[in-house]
């Protein structure tokens, strides 16, 4: 019996009739105009149906529990597979296999095989009786730009330490400096409950990742359950091409998703499993080919994937080829947008980030496929303050549709290397808002795991906040707001919700510290507190907004602060559910210090790698250089060299990280290090320690 494919995979009309009655797309017309006789062109044949499939039932064995169970959430359990699972008609296949260069790909959802032709073979393929449709395969390019990724800047001379120390239940992790890419979508708070994604399906689709084996990765690693590369036709996802760039941009997204590195890197949802897929040629004479991405979410989908993070950036397409306008970006013009319906009305969670394309012109949209797609998370981009950056595509869509969808952090997104195993830098692009996204939507499906994708991509939209710069909500630039990963879980319901513990009084107040306290609630899974100088907690201390402890603590120490100076502190209870309000807010005052004399303290910790803080103190304005020296008293890295005020409170600091000046690694020895100071009053010292690095 033959089954007809989906209404919903019907390409666009605009088509001339072959003398087979086979149509052709104008976008094949015009490709074919400009490609040279023989050469070759990548083309769709769409069949008219699936030949002599057996009924869609059968399909019930193509399809793995996993996603059977995941759609189960979605759709009515009669129609959990359908003739869209059933495979392309081999028999079609083998009939057009001897008329083109190559078969490249085959896609069950629609009903069609992507092959190399040529021109003259084109009006063949139309002939055959049952091709439906010929298009030509869109390609794109990435404009990598915006995305180029920079070391990371010095930390500040002085900075309260981050809390430390690994999870215990749910114990505080020490963020480093992802925690600013963390916040404004309150992943913390939602990790404080013990859920980081564990047992969460998510598919990475990008150009590779080349250094699986960075440290952020180490984690992770055990728990990639497949990977693919439809680029190269192989298992893995590392490229063959030794170019440091390729698979590169694989490796930062998937780290700013679930990197987990104490100190350095966590993602949001460092606790998933993963399916990998290498979608993209970095090649600059090969383009993208949207045939890629469409095998690998049916392949991922038929998994069981739940998830998936696409950081696809790409609307112009290679020269010599039809482009996409602002008027395709409807949800059904594109392979890839109708491939990614597809898969979000199966149950997958598909988030896709925006593009990098900015402000579009009047009356139009500047968005990229498939972020225009229904039913699917699109992401775009704010700065941690909260800032649509300036790169971020808008909407709407064509045919009115809001989009973005929400935005997350897109910009100063610390991410793991592509070079080095223990490198990391900063990076921005609609590519990092939407790993993120994505793991925020792997936090509210681990909490609520019998919701529907679409409840959870609603809850998702429905709580996601207002920026300060949005005019209204929703828009056009900033949709429905910057998400909020506990606020999305509320919403849904569900969990312990503890009630509100009592702040206590200070104790063990210093000049530069004092020891926060509280009483414990029944139902709490942890506590978050704010340190801040005014009563309305908008001016945080830094360090200290929503940090976490476990749920067995009364008592948190708050260090690194000025002296003489009042601040406030509030708590509130983390519950499986969700978090309390907040406690009454307490009042301390910090006791008035200044230093005495210069000072240099011994590095911490000593021996070290692959980093160490030295500590000094002025007593007055000064100008401050630390310089590092090998033994043979050649200089091997400035630390410090500029003008520091009078030492008040905590000391400052700097941090070595065992590198040359100009970037080199420094071998294993004893180095020492040399502070020289300068007073405005005529006051100056010269001091030097000793310390050792091993590798």
């Amino acid at each position: 019996m033959k089954y007809q494919a989906a209404a919903l995979l019907l390409v666009p009309l605009a088509l001339a009739r072959g003398e087979g009655g086979a149509a052709m797309t104008a976008r094949l017309q015009d490709a074919l105009a400009r490609t040279a006789p023989g050469a070759p062109v990548a083309v769709w044949v769409y069949f008219a149906d699936k030949g002599d499939a057996p009924a869609p039932s059968a399909a019930q064995g193509l399809v793995s529990d996993r996603a059977l169970r995941r759609r189960a959430a979605s759709l009515p359990a009669d129609r959990l597979v359908d003739e869209s699972d059933l495979p392309v008609s081999p028999a079609y296949v083998a009939r057009v296999a001897p008329l083109v260069i190559r078969v490249r790909q085959m896609s069950r959802w629609l009903n069609a095989v992507s092959v190399e032709a040529t021109p003259e073979s084109i009006p063949i393929l139309q002939a055959l009786p049952f091709v439906r449709t010929i298009d030509v395969v869109m390609r794109y390019r990435r404009d990598p730009g915006t995305e180029t990724m920079g070391a990371p800047p010095p930390r500040p001379a002085a900075a309260p330490p981050t809390v430390t120390g690994a999870p215990r239940g749910t114990g505080a992790l020490d963020y480093g400096l992802s925690l600013a890419q963390l916040t404004p979508e309150n992943i913390p708070a939602v990790h404080a409950t013990g859920n980081s994604a564990q047992g969460i399906i998510i598919g990475l689709f990008d150009n590779g990742v080349r250094l699986q084996t960075h440290q952020a990765f180490d984690v992770l690693r055990p728990r990639i359950i497949a990977q693919r590369d439809f680029v190269d036709h192989k298992t893995s996802v590392v490229p063959n091409n030794p170019n440091p760039s390729f698979g590169a941009h694989g490796v930062n997204t998937l780290s700013t998703l679930a990197g987990y590195e104490p100190g350095q890197i966590i993602g949001p949802a460092y606790g998933a499993s993963f399916i990998l897929a290498r979608t993209e040629n970095d090649s600059s004479e090969t383009p993208i080919e949207e045939d890629n991405w469409a095998a690998a979410i049916e392949w991922a989908e038929s998994l069981g994937v739940q998830v998936t993070s696409t950081s696809l950036g790409y609307l112009t397409f290679d020269p010599g080829y039809t482009s996409l306008t602002w008027q395709d970006m409807d949800g059904r013009t594109s392979v890839i947008s109708r491939a990614a319906v597809m898969a979000a009305r199966k149950g997958v969670i598909v988030v896709n980030s925006a593009g990098n394309e900015g402000d579009p012109l009047p009356g139009e949209n500047s968005l990229i496929a498939p972020a225009d797609a229904d039913s699917i998370l699109t992401a775009g981009a704010v700065t941690p303050a909260g800032i649509r950056t300036s790169f971020s595509s808008c909407g709407p869509t064509f045919d009115g549709r809001i989009k973005p969808d929400v935005m997350a952090v897109g910009s100063g997104v610390y991410a793991a290397s592509a070079t080095d195993t223990m490198g990391y830098g900063y990076t921005q692009g609609t590519s990092f808002s939407c790993p993120l996204t994505a793991g925020v939507a792997a936090l509210v499906l681990n909490a609520h795991p019998e919701a529907s994708a679409m409840q959870i991509v609603k809850a998702i939209k429905t709580t996601a906040y207002r920026s300060t710069a949005q005019a209204a909500r929703p828009d056009n630039f900033y949709g429905w707001g910057i998400i909020d990963a506990m606020a999305a879980i509320n919403y849904l319901g569900g969990g312990s919700h503890p009630g509100s513990p009592a702040a206590l009084a200070a104790s063990d107040t210093s000049s530069t510290s004092f020891t926060a306290h509280w009483q414990t609630v029944t139902g709490a899974s942890g506590y978050a507190y704010d340190v801040a100088t005014d009563t309305a907690f908008a001016a945080p201390v830094a360090g200290y907004l929503n940090a976490l402890v476990d749920y067995d603590v009364t008592s948190a120490r708050v260090s690194s602060l000025a002296p003489g100076t009042v601040y406030y502190y509030r708590v509130r209870a983390v519950g499986t559910g969700g978090t309390s309000a907040n406690s009454s807010t307490v009042e301390v005052a910090t006791l008035g210090f200044v230093a005495g004399a210069f000072t240099l303290s011994q590095n911490y910790p000593n021996p070290f790698n692959p980093s160490t803080r030295i500590e000094f103190q002025v007593p007055e304005r000064s100008h401050v250089s630390i310089t590092v020296f090998d033994l043979l008293g050649r200089p091997v890295k400035t630390l410090v060299n500029g003008d520091f005020p009078a030492s008040g409170g905590a000391p400052y600091f700097v941090i070595w990280d065992g590198s040359r000046d100009g970037g080199l690694r420094a071998a294993s020895g004893v180095y020492f290090y040399r502070m020289e100071a300068a007073g405005t009053s005529g006051r100056s010292t010269r001091r030097v320690m000793k310390m050792m690095l091993v590798r």
